[in-house]
């Protein structure tokens, strides 16, 4: 007859196993809900690419919407009230960039900060006599390490409506979010070989000097001169013009194009 401890123990390891089948079970659910009427109307209203794409890349974008609407939490600031139309729409944008490959949902995200518009941060700087200064910089989005993505809602939504100028402000955090998997954020994402990794480092190192070089001089490109920061922001702006500008990138930067696409895993020609 089992003691009052083995009984114990018994229900301590029957409740550890249901607990962790729990939110799988959840989330299976919410899966196979219907796609709301109404999120497909917003989808269409302010991502107008939703549209033209094909129908199983259609399903596919509506499925990751809602895991990745159940998985984060969305957090409205400076007076915002997040609505159903802010958490498909920014859910919408991250998800167009992890269409086609078998990956979880941003699972290193947790946090999703929502302003009504640009938002000041604070950032240090040193001046050229090595004096330490603090300053105020109005952002449009923000990508942090900690599992957080800080965007302004105006941008975002003039982003994703105006899917031809080459900006888009969801887009390009998120790029940061899938640059930071590997576990450093220096615009080398998850790939999937060794050779994989020498071919995007040959393209990408050459194309993002050339860049610098025609920043440096006031040339104009079709890629915006932020991306010749650093190679992180590299990554993400060339993302924005991947997914915004594909015919031009691809004219413009063949092999470039190339690897984004082999990246992505779509061809935003065929939709955009």
């Amino acid at each position: 007859m089992p003691t009052s401890a083995g009984r114990i123990t018994d229900c301590v390891k029957y409740w550890l196993s249901h607990s962790r089948q729990w939110p799988h079970y959840r989330l299976r659910k919410v899966l196979a809900e219907p796609f709301p009427t109404e999120w497909r109307r917003i989808l269409q209203r302010n991502l107008p690419v939703y549209r033209r794409m094909p129908p199983d890349l259609q399903l596919q974008l509506k499925r990751d919407i809602r895991q990745f609407i159940h998985e984060k939490h969305f957090s409205g600031h400076a007076g915002l009230e997040v609505t159903d139309e802010m958490r498909v729409t920014i859910a919408a944008s991250a998800c167009l960039l992890i269409l086609n490959r078998k990956t979880r949902v941003y699972p290193g995200l947790k946090y999703i900060l929502v302003y009504p518009g640009a938002f000041a941060v604070e950032r240090e700087s040193i001046d050229e006599s090595g004096l330490s200064r603090m300053n105020y910089r109005h952002l449009m989005g923000e990508s942090w390490s900690a599992g957080k993505v800080v965007l302004s809602w105006e941008d975002v939504l003039r982003g994703n409506r105006d899917f031809k100028d080459g900006t888009n402000v969801a887009l390009h955090e998120f790029a940061h979010q899938l640059d930071h998997e590997t576990g450093s954020t220096n615009g080398a994402p998850l790939l999937g070989s060794r050779a994989s990794y020498r071919r995007w480092a040959k393209v990408l190192t050459s194309e993002f000097e050339k860049l610098q070089q025609a920043a440096y001089h006031g040339d104009r490109t079709l890629l915006d001169h932020y991306g010749a920061t650093e190679p992180a922001e590299f990554f993400a702006v060339v993302t924005e013009t991947f997914f915004e500008l594909p015919h031009l990138m691809q004219q413009k930067h063949p092999e470039l194009f190339e690897q984004l696409q082999k990246y992505y895993r779509v061809n935003p020609i065929d939709w955009v």
